[in-house]
Protein backbone atom coordinates (compact mmCIF):
# COMPACT_ATOMS: atom_id res chain seq x y z
CA UNK A 1 0.00 0.00 0.00
CA UNK A 2 1.27 3.46 -0.93
CA UNK A 3 1.66 5.94 1.89
CA UNK A 4 1.11 9.54 0.92
CA UNK A 5 2.63 12.29 3.00
CA UNK A 6 1.41 15.89 3.29
CA UNK A 7 3.61 18.57 4.85
CA UNK A 8 1.87 21.81 5.82
CA UNK A 9 4.34 24.66 6.39
CA UNK A 10 3.59 28.11 7.70
CA UNK A 11 5.88 30.64 6.01
CA UNK A 12 8.92 31.91 7.90
CA UNK A 13 8.91 35.20 9.86
CA UNK A 14 7.98 38.20 7.70
CA UNK A 15 8.66 41.88 8.10
CA UNK A 16 5.89 43.72 9.97
CA UNK A 17 3.11 45.19 7.85
CA UNK A 18 3.43 48.81 6.72
CA UNK A 19 0.74 50.96 5.14
CA UNK A 20 2.73 51.52 1.96
CA UNK A 21 3.38 47.80 1.35
CA UNK A 22 0.48 45.48 0.45
CA UNK A 23 0.30 42.53 2.84
CA UNK A 24 0.89 40.07 0.00
CA UNK A 25 4.22 41.80 -0.74
CA UNK A 26 5.70 41.65 2.77
CA UNK A 27 9.18 40.05 2.54
CA UNK A 28 10.83 37.74 5.02
CA UNK A 29 12.60 39.33 7.96
CA UNK A 30 16.29 38.52 8.52
CA UNK A 31 15.28 35.97 11.15
CA UNK A 32 12.74 34.50 8.72
CA UNK A 33 15.45 33.96 6.11
CA UNK A 34 17.44 31.99 8.70
CA UNK A 35 14.33 30.04 9.69
CA UNK A 36 13.59 29.06 6.08
CA UNK A 37 17.13 27.79 5.53
CA UNK A 38 16.90 25.82 8.77
CA UNK A 39 13.63 24.24 7.66
CA UNK A 40 15.32 23.18 4.42
CA UNK A 41 18.14 21.50 6.34
CA UNK A 42 15.59 19.76 8.59
CA UNK A 43 13.61 18.58 5.55
CA UNK A 44 16.75 17.07 4.02
CA UNK A 45 17.70 15.28 7.23
CA UNK A 46 14.15 13.90 7.63
CA UNK A 47 13.73 12.84 3.99
CA UNK A 48 10.87 15.30 3.45
CA UNK A 49 11.87 16.63 0.02
CA UNK A 50 8.54 17.09 -1.76
CA UNK A 51 7.72 15.78 -5.20
CA UNK A 52 5.23 18.63 -5.45
CA UNK A 53 5.28 21.99 -3.66
CA UNK A 54 2.12 24.09 -3.62
CA UNK A 55 3.17 27.62 -2.67
CA UNK A 56 1.08 30.71 -1.95
CA UNK A 57 1.86 33.61 -4.27
CA UNK A 58 2.58 35.94 -1.32
CA UNK A 59 6.19 37.14 -1.37
CA UNK A 60 6.99 35.69 2.09
CA UNK A 61 5.81 32.20 1.11
CA UNK A 62 7.72 32.25 -2.18
CA UNK A 63 10.86 33.39 -0.35
CA UNK A 64 10.35 30.67 2.28
CA UNK A 65 10.18 28.04 -0.47
CA UNK A 66 13.19 29.43 -2.36
CA UNK A 67 15.42 29.46 0.73
CA UNK A 68 14.17 26.06 1.92
CA UNK A 69 14.67 24.46 -1.52
CA UNK A 70 18.36 25.45 -1.62
CA UNK A 71 18.99 22.95 1.18
CA UNK A 72 17.13 19.97 -0.28
CA UNK A 73 19.13 17.00 -1.53
CA UNK A 74 18.55 15.56 -4.97
CA UNK A 75 16.39 16.78 -7.82
CA UNK A 76 13.70 19.33 -7.14
CA UNK A 77 10.09 18.31 -7.61
CA UNK A 78 7.42 20.36 -9.32
CA UNK A 79 6.55 23.76 -7.82
CA UNK A 80 3.14 25.32 -8.37
CA UNK A 81 2.40 28.87 -7.28
CA UNK A 82 -1.22 28.85 -6.11
CA UNK A 83 -2.90 32.28 -5.71
CA UNK A 84 -5.81 30.75 -3.77
CA UNK A 85 -3.46 29.74 -0.94
CA UNK A 86 -2.99 33.40 0.05
CA UNK A 87 -6.39 33.72 1.74
CA UNK A 88 -7.25 30.01 1.69
CA UNK A 89 -9.73 28.16 3.85
CA UNK A 90 -9.27 24.54 4.90
CA UNK A 91 -11.65 23.61 2.06
CA UNK A 92 -9.44 25.47 -0.44
CA UNK A 93 -6.33 23.61 0.71
CA UNK A 94 -8.15 20.28 0.56
CA UNK A 95 -9.35 21.04 -2.96
CA UNK A 96 -5.73 21.53 -4.06
CA UNK A 97 -4.57 18.40 -2.23
CA UNK A 98 -7.36 16.31 -3.72
CA UNK A 99 -6.28 17.35 -7.22
CA UNK A 100 -2.76 15.90 -6.81
CA UNK A 101 -1.91 12.94 -9.06
CA UNK A 102 -1.91 9.61 -7.23
CA UNK A 103 1.68 8.87 -8.22
CA UNK A 104 2.94 11.76 -6.07
CA UNK A 105 3.91 10.53 -2.61
CA UNK A 106 5.05 13.72 -0.80
CA UNK A 107 3.33 17.09 -1.13
CA UNK A 108 4.37 20.31 0.60
CA UNK A 109 1.98 23.22 1.03
CA UNK A 110 3.60 26.54 1.96
CA UNK A 111 0.88 28.82 3.27
CA UNK A 112 -0.44 30.97 6.07
CA UNK A 113 -2.02 30.80 9.52
CA UNK A 114 -4.52 29.98 10.73
CA UNK A 115 -5.15 27.75 7.70
CA UNK A 116 -2.05 25.55 7.87
CA UNK A 117 -2.72 24.50 11.48
CA UNK A 118 -6.49 24.25 10.91
CA UNK A 119 -5.95 21.97 7.91
CA UNK A 120 -3.68 19.69 9.95
CA UNK A 121 -6.25 19.57 12.76
CA UNK A 122 -9.04 18.82 10.26
CA UNK A 123 -7.15 15.94 8.64
CA UNK A 124 -5.80 14.40 11.87
CA UNK A 125 -7.54 11.17 12.74
CA UNK A 126 -6.88 7.93 14.63
CA UNK A 127 -3.22 7.26 15.33
CA UNK A 128 -2.29 10.95 15.42
CA UNK A 129 0.29 12.20 17.90
CA UNK A 130 -1.53 13.81 20.86
CA UNK A 131 1.03 16.59 21.41
CA UNK A 132 1.10 17.46 17.71
CA UNK A 133 -2.70 17.56 17.61
CA UNK A 134 -2.81 19.85 20.66
CA UNK A 135 -0.35 22.22 18.92
CA UNK A 136 -2.27 22.50 15.64
CA UNK A 137 -5.53 23.08 17.49
CA UNK A 138 -4.11 26.34 18.91
CA UNK A 139 -2.08 27.37 15.85
CA UNK A 140 1.58 27.25 14.93
CA UNK A 141 4.38 29.82 14.93
CA UNK A 142 6.22 30.90 11.78
CA UNK A 143 8.34 28.29 9.98
CA UNK A 144 6.52 25.43 11.74
CA UNK A 145 5.40 22.42 9.76
CA UNK A 146 3.05 19.49 10.32
CA UNK A 147 3.57 16.06 8.74
CA UNK A 148 0.53 13.90 7.97
CA UNK A 149 0.35 10.46 6.36
CA UNK A 150 -2.40 8.34 4.88
CA UNK A 151 -2.80 5.33 2.62
CA UNK A 152 -5.79 7.05 1.00
CA UNK A 153 -5.58 8.36 -2.54
CA UNK A 154 -5.20 12.15 -2.55
CA UNK A 155 -8.76 12.50 -3.85
CA UNK A 156 -10.03 10.82 -0.65
CA UNK A 157 -8.21 13.01 1.88
CA UNK A 158 -10.65 14.61 4.31
CA UNK A 159 -11.68 15.02 7.93
CA UNK A 160 -9.88 12.56 10.25
CA UNK A 161 -8.50 10.55 7.30
CA UNK A 162 -4.77 11.01 8.04
CA UNK A 163 -2.33 10.49 10.90
CA UNK A 164 -0.70 13.65 12.21
CA UNK A 165 2.80 12.39 12.95
CA UNK A 166 4.63 15.47 14.12
CA UNK A 167 4.71 19.23 14.34
CA UNK A 168 8.20 20.67 14.03
CA UNK A 169 9.03 24.17 15.20
CA UNK A 170 12.18 26.12 14.29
Amino acid sequence: MTVRRLVLLRHAKAEPGRDEVPDEMRPLATNGRKQAGGVGKTFSAAGLAPELALVSTALRTRQTWDLLAKHLDGPQGEVRLEPELYEASVADVLELVRSVADGVRTVLVVGHEPTMAATAAHLAGPGSDDAALAQVRVGVPTATYSVLESEDAWADWGRSRARLLTVTRP
